[in-house]
């Protein structure tokens, strides 16, 4: 029989061979290379029996689906770890998530003592190689017997529709399990339990408290060492700890999930919120709608129905409303305030919406999770024809926003679900419009079938930050629901009134978000042009206090913070704590400068620049900022001396 390997190539293989001889012929035998594979669209193990003219692609590890296919085996790998330390441990649920995996447990009490004599047993059901393999229960009621002995598997069980259940046996360990999972576990090179922690059953602080256990593995021990690297550097990042130190920031118990910009922190808001307003002026019209607005507009949209539980609601004179959530309604009755012509289309509406929604308490953190959020939202109306212009319009403008901070990018297209509204045309049309304007921009991209919204197709944009970690910020999504329940209406340059096509569109998400990345991305080193304290006057000693006053006067002047650090520490003391509060240029004054007329300049990585004429300074500066610069020029300057010199 033939067989079809990533669309192009093919490969005769015997009757009956499975998808392990296929990788085997292929010599995909590498620890990362066919973790599993898919046949004809279908994900399944590598033990599954191919058949003539099979469109067969394998999945490796550098997929998001093979990381979630190697952690979801590892996961099984410490529970069966666990059993055999504890006994009468509860297995609960145990799924991969962005980076590793956990399991949940009932009956077990663990400390990070603990943590060695895991990672040894699962290093010991590693070397054993064990291939998982998978049995498909005959119903509900035999896989209620298997496991009886499990009250939390059996709950999982009841609430199954009906369909196949299926379960993986690996040595002694059986678990339920949909599958598919690693053809060995001496696949697992490298591994790394990485913290415990209490968890609700089923996520509901009713019910009973598990013991949550933390890993990550790979196949490569130099990933893991990567990761491991990656992580302390990430702490060292942190903004929930950058922030409040730099007095960017707090979040106090009075207002949980909501935070507190202070002055600084206003500083570098006020600069984003100015360089978003000017990346859009020219192109976008700015509204702004209501914070609070009734529920028959939330019906009228849907949210009241299916997102209540996430919204702020109360009453007023017998009257339901709500603190919205979206500024998608907001902006539905705005276009609905007059009557629209396609010679107005594309028509471009922005708003920094400031927008709030319930979290449970558990899942804020800093600035990154929050309640109460600002959106940079756009919402775009066009005629179906506009759609890929349109995509790419927004395309370059993520490419200006993005590249100013020195962030890449990648994109993904996620599809139609299964439950979905509006015609098969629409759906083509808009789907047809998002893939030709990416084919257009150039770059790879991922296409996630099945994955779009109710209400259309959509482009997620991923940022990747300094240290490499992901963060899906931009989006760009294609909505036919909206437009249907609020009955937009233009008029076409011929016939009746038709309803708009409709994009809703943001950049940086959550601008709260956007500066939390920032704050790691930059590791509070800010730019010139972000930058809430750019220059500090460090003077040596109380005689050169009026020439630094003279100083900070014209450097305020040019339109620059600055301060004069005048205390009795010493010049190493004062520049030393300037550093530590990541302030971008300290200008010393002493005796010789003074008769000079000039300031001695070195920057807050300890780069020193030595004496400087204070217009040439001003000077210098004033151009890093308004070209918004992200390696002081100073440096760049002093490189290029370096290089002819050399």
């Amino acid at each position: 029989m033939q067989i079809i390997v990533d669309k192009d190539l093919h490969v005769d293989l015997p009757e009956g061979s499975s998808a392990k001889d296929l990788a085997d012929k292929l010599n995909l035998r590498d620890p990362h290379l066919a973790l599993a594979v898919t046949i004809n669209g279908k994900t399944c193990d590598l033990s599954a029996e191919l058949n003539d003219k099979d469109d067969v692609t394998f999945i490796s590890f550098e997929e998001k689906l093979g990381k979630e296919i190697f952690w979801h085996s590892s996961a099984h790998v410490l529970a069966q770890a666990v059993l055999r330390l504890w006994p009468d441990a509860k297995p609960t649920i145990g799924p991969p998530i962005e980076n590793g995996f956990y399991y949940d447990f009932a009956n077990l009490e663990i400390s990070d003592e603990d943590f060695p004599k895991i990672e040894s047993e699962m290093q010991k059901v590693i070397k054993e190689n064990l291939k998982p393999v998978r049995s498909v229960l005959k119903d509900k009621h035999d896989a209620l017997q298997r496991f009886a002995n499990n009250p939390y598997k059996c709950e999982l069980i009841e609430g199954f529709e009906d369909g196949v259940i299926s379960a993986y046996t690996q040595g002694e360990f059986f678990d339920l399990c949909r599958g598919p999972h690693l053809p060995n576990l001496g696949k697992i090179k490298a591994l790394k339990i990485l913290k415990t922690s209490g968890a609700y059953w089923r996520g509901d602080s009713d019910r009973e408290m598990l013991t949550r256990i933390y890993g990550i593995t790979f196949p490569d021990r130099t990933l893991l060492k990567d990761y491991l690297f990656q992580v302390e550097e990430a702490k060292k990042r942190d903004h929930k700890i950058l922030g409040p130190k730099l007095d960017l920031f707090s979040i106090k118990e009075f207002a949980p999930g909501i935070p507190f910009l202070h002055p600084k922190g206003m500083i570098i808001w006020n600069y984003l919120v100015d360089f978003w307003r000017e990346v859009h002026e020219q192109d976008y019209v700015e509204i702004k709608t209501p914070q609070l607005m009734s529920r028959e507009l939330w019906q009228l949209s849907g949210h009241w129905e299916h997102y209540r539980e996430n919204m702020y609601a109360f009453s007023i004179e017998e009257r339901d409303f709500a603190i919205k959530p979206m500024n998608c309604p907001g902006c539905m009755l705005f276009y609905k305030s007059k009557t629209h012509s396609y010679r107005e289309f594309p028509l471009r509406i922005s708003e920094l919406g400031h927008v709030h929604r319930h979290e449970p308490s558990g899942a804020l953190s800093g600035l990154f999770r929050v309640r109460g959020f600002h959106q940079d939202d756009a919402h775009i109306f066009m005629e179906p024809h506009q759609i890929k212009n349109e995509i790419l319009n927004v395309l370059k403008l993520s490419e200006k926003i993005y590249s100013v901070f020195d962030l890449s990018y990648r994109f993904e297209l996620s599809t139609r679900p299964e439950k979905s509204i509006g015609t098969d045309q629409e759906w083509e049309t808009a789907t047809k419009g998002l893939k030709e304007a990416l084919d257009e921009w150039g770059e790879p991209y991922q296409i996630n079938e099945g994955d779009g919204a109710f209400y259309g197709p959509k482009i997620d944009i991923h940022i990747q930050d300094a240290l490499g970690r992901s963060w899906q910020c931009g989006t760009i999504q294609l909505d036919m629901s909206l437009p249907e329940k609020f009955e937009l209406e233009y008029m076409p340059k011929e016939g009746t009134p038709r309803r708009p096509v409709m994009i809703h569109r943001a950049i940086f998400g959550s601008v709260e978000r956007f500066f939390g990345i920032l704050i790691e991305h930059f590791a509070g080193k800010f730019p010139l042009w972000l930058s809430p304290h750019p220059v500090r006057i460090i003077t040596v000693a109380d005689r050169h206090q009026e020439f630094a006053n003279e100083v900070a006067k014209q450097i305020h002047k040019a339109g620059f913070s600055c301060d004069i650090d005048d205390s009795h520490e010493s010049v190493n003391k004062k520049v030393r704590n300037a550093q530590l509060m990541q302030i971008n240029y300290m200008l010393t004054i002493g005796d010789k400068e003074i008769e000079a007329q000039n300031v001695s300049l070195r920057t807050r990585d300890n780069f020193v620049y030595g004496s400087i004429e204070i217009a040439d300074f001003i000077n210098k500066i004033r151009i890093e900022k308004d070209t918004r610069q992200l390696v002081a020029s100073f440096i760049k300057e002093a490189e290029t001396v370096n290089n002819n010199l050399n």
